[in-house]
């Protein structure tokens, strides 16, 4: 049987605030690869 763990409301605050840094950071990364690649493609570092 499985059992399911109950957070109170300030672990589930914490848990969201994290979910949102740890997506905030996913997508800065993704934005300096395009930019990175975009740089490297468009020979600005030649």
């Amino acid at each position: 049987m499985i059992e399911t763990v109950k957070l109170n409301e300030a672990q589930r605050k914490s848990r969201r605030n994290r979910n949102v840094a740890l997506g905030l950071v996913l997508a800065a990364l993704v934005v300096l690869f395009y930019l990175i690649t975009l740089a490297k493609i468009g020979g600005y570092w030649n």
